[in-house]
């Protein structure tokens, strides 16, 4: 039934204007994919009646995908599907679809089309306010490809889910947290999501309810960004998650991953111990797909200590460019300060000059200033082709005694001391760490962006303050800044 589905799907994607559908931010499944997150559900054996949530339920395919999947079972008599849509221009398709899957299942399907907002509809609810109902719809299934969209913090969205919003929320993790909400006690829920909450400040809070009323039990990736929705051109990190209505911590998770969503015949698959998936601290989610991953958190799970706990932290560059062109300049005169980019970083040190635009600021904002003492650069962008994801520069203070005050550009990362300015051991010590391919393999299982967020640096594990010290002494001694020779250096603190 769902080749039907999915051909006039098409149709309708041909004849919506693109522009028309990001107003909903719909991005359609594909006929594997719906496939695959319907084979991941596990139904007991006795049960004759069932429960479904489709929320966004857009044509209508996950719900067609989840009804042909139910065929497969006896047992099973009875099926009520609840779909949230309130798109009116595919409210018709949607019906048409599920009428027709009705017709050709051999199932009772009770079908319920609510056209209200799935999120602010449930406030009351959710919040647990005067008015709510306590005995609120529950299902047996969640299915989901939510919305993909950013709104204000001000939207009706937004303040109808306080709890996990923080800045500019997504419509998706509102979606997942609703739905979450919307599960019976161990029921499970499969949501095809971007990855970007699996780390950051950005979805703490999400994170939180989300990992704290609910466990993942299953993780797929997608190795390539642009083969995941079929018609669509979105370049997103997306991942498929199967979780459960549970306070209790599982032992494991299993992890899945395919190149693209045509080939879920070939899947790679790891068991990984929960507690090395997701981190108890921040609630952070590690994306590991092999046993070299697997090694890597082994390894930092050794260190106990954070940047800011040692008494340094990451912070983000000071200038954007764009917003101060009138101070910039390309040449040094009177009252100018360097103005350090990324491109300053060459082999582990800073060269400067280089000769290129915008080196040096005229300025006397205090703000896009600061004190010409010891850092560590770090670049905050690569490239995806790049080797690394982590390159840093060691920036000494007295191989610049010249100046007073520098600037930093916000495309680059750097290390500070908190209280007192950073030794030079201290200094190399973190470049041992940053430069080491172990902080580098850490980083990308993190994050799979090409961003450096300095957020996610400050909560990362390190050894104690006297231990990088000592890095920094022997690399100093040594006077080989190579990554194996960093490499060779760190091992002896988590062997």
């Amino acid at each position: 039934m769902l080749e039907k589905v999915i051909e006039r799907t098409n149709e309708y994607i041909e004849s919506m204007p693109k522009i028309k559908r990001k107003k909903y931010g719909q991005f359609f499944t594909s006929l594997e994919t719906a496939r695959f997150m319907s084979n991941l559900y596990n139904l007991s054996e006795n049960k004759e009646y069932i429960t479904v949530l489709d929320a966004g339920a857009g044509s209508g395919i996950l719900s067609c995908a989840f009804l042909e999947w139910v065929e497969k079972f006896d047992t099973v008599k009875e099926i009520k599907l609840t779909c949230y849509e309130n798109d009116e221009n595919i409210l018709s398709l949607l019906k048409s679809n599920l009428e027709y899957c009705k017709e050709k299942s051999t199932k009772k399907v009770i079908i319920n089309i609510i056209t209200d907002n799935y999120i602010t509809s449930q406030y009351l609810d959710f919040n647990d306010m005067i008015g709510s109902n306590p005995k609120a719809k529950k299902y047996d299934f969640v299915i989901g490809n939510p919305p993909y969209m950013k709104i204000s913090k001000n939207a009706p969205e937004a303040m109808a889910m306080p709890t996990v919003c923080y800045g500019t929320p997504n419509l998706y993790f509102l979606f997942a947290s609703m739905g979450l909400f919307n599960l019976k006690e161990d029921g499970e829920m499969v949501y095809i999501i971007p990855r970007s909450w699996t780390s950051g400040a950005y979805f703490k809070r999400f994170r939180q309810y989300f990992l704290t009323y609910g466990k993942l039990e299953q993780i797929h990736l997608f190795e390539s960004r642009n083969k995941v929705f079929d018609k669509e051109k979105v370049l997103q990190e997306t991942i498929i998650i199967k979780v459960r209505k549970t306070q209790i911590m599982p032992k494991t998770v299993k992890i899945t991953s395919s190149n693209s969503n045509n080939d879920f015949a070939r899947i790679t698959s790891i068991t990984v111990p929960y507690s090395l998936v997701v981190s108890k601290r921040d609630f952070y989610v590690y994306l590991v797909t092999n046993e070299k991953d697997v090694e890597v958190l082994k390894k930092l799970q050794g260190f106990h200590k954070t940047l800011p706990e040692i008494g340094v932290k990451m912070k983000t560059g000071l200038t954007v460019d764009f917003r101060n062109r009138e101070i910039l300049r390309d040449v040094e005169e009177d009252g100018a300060i360097p103005l350090f980019h990324s491109q300053h970083i060459n082999q582990g040190k800073v060269q400067f000059p280089i000769q290129k635009e915008s080196e040096y600021v005229v300025t006397d904002q205090k703000g896009l200033m600061q004190d010409n003492k010891n850092y560590l650069f770090v670049k905050r962008f690569t490239t995806k082709e790049e080797s690394r994801r982590l390159q840093c520069g060691i920036y000494l203070a007295k191989e610049f005694p010249q100046y007073k005050k520098i600037s930093t550009q916000n495309k680059l990362n750097f290390i500070d001391g908190l209280l007192t300015e950073m030794s030079e051991c201290l200094v190399y010590g973190l470049y041992v760490l940053f430069n080491s391919t172990l902080y580098d393999q850490y980083y990308r299982i993190l994050n799979g962006s090409t961003q450096v967020n300095s957020t996610e640096i400050n909560a990362m594990p390190v050894p104690d303050l006297e231990s990088i010290q000592e890095m920094g002494r022997r690399i100093m001694k040594s006077k080989d800044y190579s990554e194996k020779n960093c490499n060779l250096i760190l091992e002896g603190y988590y062997g």
